[in-house]
């Protein structure tokens, strides 16, 4: 038997792609990879604007993200097809 161990959540790792928005400084846009932008509404396009690639990444849900939790990130794209991360306000800077 084996004595290697693997993390129950790394188990559920997607491959997701951050846009960054070309009208509102420091809002991004999280999806699947796979999926792209077809599930974020047109509203939000049309409010995000020509969505800029920022990174592809591997995301597990204990990653350590800068401002939102990996795992939260997760659940919204499998709600709802898309996270948006809103800029920060100003008293959380």
């Amino acid at each position: 038997m084996s004595q290697f161990r693997v993390d129950p959540a790394e188990l559920n790792r997607h491959l997701v792609s951050v846009y960054k928005s070309t009208r509102k400084k420091e809002m991004y846009l999280y999806v699947d990879k796979k999926q792209g932008l077809v599930q974020v509404p047109d509203s939000l396009q049309g409010m995000f604007g020509k969505p800029q690639l920022v990174i592809d990444i591997l995301l597990s849900p204990n990653r350590k993200l800068a401002r939102v939790s990996a795992e939260e990130v997760l659940r919204n794209i499998a709600e709802n097809g898309y996270f948006l991360q809103m800029p920060p306000t100003p008293d959380a800077l």
